[in-house]
This record gives C-alpha cells, sequence and structure tokens, in this order.
C-alpha cells in the first residue's frame, strides 16, 4: 500500500515548509515556502556558508561604501531569501513564498515597496513572476498590500492567518493564496482549555475547514493552503486542501506511514453547503478580529516571532560580515543567540519564549521534550556555531 505522503499528494499540493535545500529535495514537494526563521537556520548551516557570504559580500559592494553593517544586513536578507529561493526553484516544479519584512505588517505602503524590490531581484535573475509569491501578515494593512500587489500581477501568500475574517477579507483582496496556521490555532485552545484535541474535533482543523468550505461554495480563486502542524492527524484530516505546507519532521513521519487515506475536503461537497456570505470592511474586519481573542493574540504573536527571527537572521549576517573582513574561519557564537530568547534566563528556551517559530522549535528540539537547551542549540546548528569568541 502506497504511503500517506504518496496518497496525500493525489488530493493536495504537498509543499515543504522549510529552507534547507537537502530536505526539499528528499520529499519532492510542488512547492516550498519559507519565513525568517527557517532562512536563518538554514543560513547557519555550515553547508550554505557559500552562499551566505557570497550575499553579505555582494550587498556590501552594492550598498556602497557609506552604508552601516545593519543596512547591508538587511539588504543582505532579502537577497538572501531571493538566493535560497532560486534555488529552491531549481528543485521544485511550482513556485515559491518568500516573506516580505515582518516589521512592515502594518504599513501598507512600506510592505509594498519590499515586495516589489523582491520580485525585482526574483526577475533579475531570470525568474518569471508567476513562479514566486511575497508572503505578507494577514494584518487589515497587509491584506490591502496585497490588494495593490496582486493589481500588478505579483502574487501574494497571505499568512499569520487565524479567523474567518482574515480569510474573507483576504479572498475579496484578490490574494492568490492563505495560510491559515492549523498548529497554532489548536495550542492557544490547549493551552487556555486545558483540552488535548483530536481528528475532526481539533480547532485548528476545523477553522481550516470552514474556510476551505466558504472559498469553494462561493467560488473564491484564492487557494487554502494549510500550514504550521503539530501532528499528522491534523494534516490527514484536512486532506484534499488546495495546498498544504508541512516541515520536515511531517513529511517524513507522513512518508514512513501507511494506511488508507480518505479525503475530507472536496469542493464539491462544499458547494451544496449552506453557508452565509458575509462583506468584510475594515470596521467590520477590526470589530470580528477584537472579538476573536484567539486570532488577535496569535497573529501579534506571529508578527513579533517572525521580527524577531529576522532581528536575529540580521545580527548573524552583521556578525558574518566583520569575520569575513577580519579573515575569520568560526561562526558567531551560539551562547549570544540562546541569550536572545532565554528571556527568564533560566536555562531553556520553551516554545513561548521561541514566539512560536515553529518548524525552527522542532529542528532545535533534538529530543522533543518541550524545550532547547544550549547543548541542543550547538548540536543543531552544527559548526557555524563555535563556543569560543571570534
Amino acid at each position: 500500500m502506497p504511503n500517506l505522503l504518496e496518497q496525500l499528494k493525489k488530493y493536495t499540493v504537498v509543499v515543504a515548509d522549510t529552507g534547507d535545500l537537502q530536505a526539499i529535495q528528499k520529499f519532492m514537494p510542488q512547492d516550498a515556502t519559507t519565513n525568517p526563521s527557517l532562512i536563518a537556520t538554514a543560513a547557519q548551516m555550515p553547508e550554505y556558508r557559500e552562499i551566505v557570504d557570497e550575499t553579505i559580500l555582494q550587498a556590501k559592494k552594492d550598498a556602497g561604501s557609506g552604508a552601516t553593517k545593519k543596512e547591508i544586513a538587511g539588504l543582505a536578507f532579502a537577497r538572501l531569501a531571493v538566493s535560497f529561493g532560486k534555488r529552491i526553484l531549481d528543485i521544485v516544479p511550482q513556485r515559491v513564498s518568500v516573506q516580505a519584512d515582518p516589521r512592515f505588517s502594518y504599513n501598507t505602503e512600506a510592505t509594498v515597496r519590499q515586495s516589489r524590490f523582491l520580485l525585482s531581484e526574483f526577475e533579475k535573475a531570470g525568474t518569471p513572476r508567476e513562479r514566486v509569491m511575497i508572503k505578507i501578515a494577514a494584518t487589515w494593512e497587509g491584506i490591502k498590500a496585497g490588494e495593490i500587489l496582486e493589481k500588478e500581477g505579483i502574487q501574494s501568500n497571505m499568512t499569520l492567518l487565524f479567523g474567518i475574517h482574515q480569510a474573507i477579507a483576504c479572498a475579496e483582496a484578490g490574494a492568490t493564496l492563505i495560510s491559515p496556521y492549523v498548529g497554532r490555532i489548536t495550542d492557544w485552545y490547549t493551552k487556555n482549555t486545558g483540552q488535548q484535541y483530536e481528528g475532526a474535533d481539533d480547532p485548528g482543523v476545523q477553522s481550516v475547514t470552514r474556510i476551505y468550505n466558504y472559498y469553494k461554495k462561493f467560488d473564491y480563486p484564492t487557494e487554502v493552503m494549510g500550514a504550521s502542524f503539530r501532528k499528522i492527524s491534523q494534516v490527514t484530516e484536512l486532506a484534499g486542501c488546495d495546498l498544504l505546507t508541512i516541515g520536515p519532521k511531517q513529511l517524513t513521519q507522513l512518508q514512513e506511514t501507511t494506511g488508507e487515506l480518505t479525503r475530507k475536503l472536496d469542493p464539491d461537497l462544499a458547494a451544496k453547503m449552506d453557508i452565509e456570505k458575509m462583506s468584510i470592511d475594515q470596521a467590520t474586519f477590526d470589530k470580528m478580529h477584537a472579538d476573536n481573542h484567539m486570532a488577535t493574540e496569535k497573529l501579534a504573536e506571529g508578527i513579533k516571532g517572525f521580527s524577531k527571527a529576522l532581528e536575529s537572521l540580521e545580527m548573524f549576517l552583521a556578525n558574518r560580515l566583520t569575520q569575513l573582513e577580519s579573515g575569520a574561519k568560526v561562526g558567531v557564537a551560539a551562547t549570544n543567540i540562546f541569550a536572545a530568547y532565554d528571556f527568564d534566563e533560566d536555562g531553556f528556551i520553551t516554545r513561548e519564549e521561541w514566539m512560536g517559530l515553529d518548524a525552527i522549535f522542532d529542528a532545535l528540539d533534538l529530543d522533543s521534550d518541550g524545550r532547547i537547551t544550549p547543548d541542543e542549540m550547538m548540536a543543531a546548528l552544527g559548526a557555524t556555531f563555535q563556543m569560543t569568541a571570534v
């Protein structure tokens, strides 16, 4: 019998949620998606040192002699996202998603400006725009930015999506794709109710199912891509969703598991459902968002987490530039990165301290006990991080 991953690919476009090129080659998804935390992890792997160093040095050259380390690091991040994106597109047959600076999530103009820059960098390298999506947080300002970009032929992937109000606003804005976050929704309900959820009772699964059925009922072309999975049962409950973006851990489990996979989401069934259509203006959006405590908390937390990951990556890139300029051959100290996340200084990083950056936390939490130790961080990041100072 085919494994679950093979069966899932019959109903759903499988997307790799990683910046690790080797993982993408292993699972051969049709699309891939990245974010600052995934790029940060990949950038710190020894096997990608050459890509990182080339990108930093070119950014320094292009930024000019008067540029600060911070300005060079900011340019290097954008270039690095494009560089990894281009290499990913050599592997996957369809599209890659790269994230606009999450610190612009409440600034429409800045998000549009940076998204245009990212797309122009891909096009300069010969990548057609139809193979690139720009990930934007689904704030009202982000959704308006996506609407502007879509009219210019720049595809948007609206991310950090936790509520039906965000989903409807994205569809009405003409977004190419949305990424509702399954695992983070369930995390919130588990934390606030003390309950464990399984199967169709999982709140994250229910949220994506509701959005999918709404879109198909009213024939929106916007694609639904479930994201942020904690366990493969959440994935299998959404078999039939347009796309699912899955981390290497769950992809491995799906590949190693056999059994019959039943399609759960179907556009023909959704078309027959009795669903009330809603229209979302800004006032309605703001009210529904304020009334949805889970969405309010998780959206703010996600933006904060992605912003922190980007700041950490920029710090790494600035430090690496200093090392390159001095001829150093060792990486930035892992202790500095660990301290940035160990808010209570208890010697462990919990998922809450890590701000919900799922794929990175899972990769670093080697024993899956829900916390990261300094030893786990050093082991996972490998030779890039040396404990001796430069």
